[in-house]
């Protein structure tokens, strides 16, 4: 059977569903141009959504990989995250072979972005399924006379068995912005990232591939354009306070985030910028 992407209803709202011969799947709303869902061949959801996640086509979808943009957390004068993640995005290109199932969405400024945000804009998300790899790219256009600024990420957030037996590989000598610890600036100097209380840390100049391992399975994670790694989890107080969490939903998540926060993009008018994140199970 070749590849398909089909139009559904995902808890009543528009969205769709891509699937390779090789049976990857992964499910994308047309909300923030969201993958909600992705599982590679042969196995389980390698993203986490929350159980209590609202579908109301307004509220921000918690979990699967939520598009951050023209502003990234609470850095700017913008609601958290920007406007993008709400936004409905429109379709404009399917495709699929033998073996892949691509799908790119847009969204361009309009009278709400515009009030909320003076710049005239172009943004497209490509979402790729090939094999045991999902891509994302990312790209910004400046479709206005004046140079624009914005920070942005993709909010991976990872399904994990177990968030304190998880380790993450590759950040070792970067320094971070541990936001969780009163935006102290510190240097990673473990051979992995573990997981024992609240983390929110913004690493700095990222120019390895990570690994995430857990148990039996392991993820590679890889970033293009994104200068920074986001690395969350509430942990225990944080996540009971959050109304669209389970009370342990942080035990079955990991945020990794490629992100550019630290310094926005400046983009000129007429230029585009953009930023790729790839995820190979293994």
């Amino acid at each position: 059977m070749p590849a398909t992407i089909e139009h559904i209803e995902f808890h009543g709202q528009p969205a769709l569903r891509l699937r390779t011969r090789a049976g990857a799947v992964a499910v994308v709303s047309l909300q923030g141009a969201q993958v909600l869902s992705w599982s590679p061949p042969g196995g389980g959801d390698r993203l986490y959504l929350s159980p209590a996640a609202v579908f109301d086509g307004r509220t921000p979808i918690r979990g699967g990989i939520p598009v951050c943009f023209p502003q990234f957390a609470d850095l700017g004068k913008l609601p958290a995250h920007g406007f993008a993640r709400t936004a409905r995005w429109s379709v404009v290109t399917e495709r699929t072979g033998d073996d892949f199932a691509l799908l790119t969405l847009g969204l361009s400024d309009d009278d709400a972005t515009r009030a909320a945000w003076p710049h005239a804009f172009r943004a497209e998300l490509g979402i790729l399924i090939e094999d045991s790899r999902l891509d994302l790219e990312l790209e910004i256009e400046n479709t206005g006379a004046q140079a624009l600024e914005f920070t942005a990420a993709l909010h991976t957030y990872l399904g994990v068995r177990e968030v304190e037996e998880s380790r993450l590989e590759g950040l070792h000598g970067f320094e971070y912005r541990d936001k969780a610890a009163g935006n102290t600036i510190r240097r990673d100097s473990g051979d992995v990232v573990l997981i024992e209380g609240e983390t929110d840390r913004v690493y700095h100049g990222v120019t390895r591939p990570l690994l995430l391992r857990e148990y039996d399975r392991s993820l590679g994670i890889n970033a293009d354009g994104f200068p920074d790694v986001v690395v969350w989890n509430p942990w225990v107080e944080r996540s009971a306070a959050i109304p669209d969490l389970p009370d342990d939903g942080f035990r079955r998540m990991l945020c990794v985030e490629a992100a550019a926060a630290r310094e926005p993009v400046r983009l000129p008018a007429g230029e585009t910028w953009w930023g790729r994140q790839t995820l190979v199970a293994l």
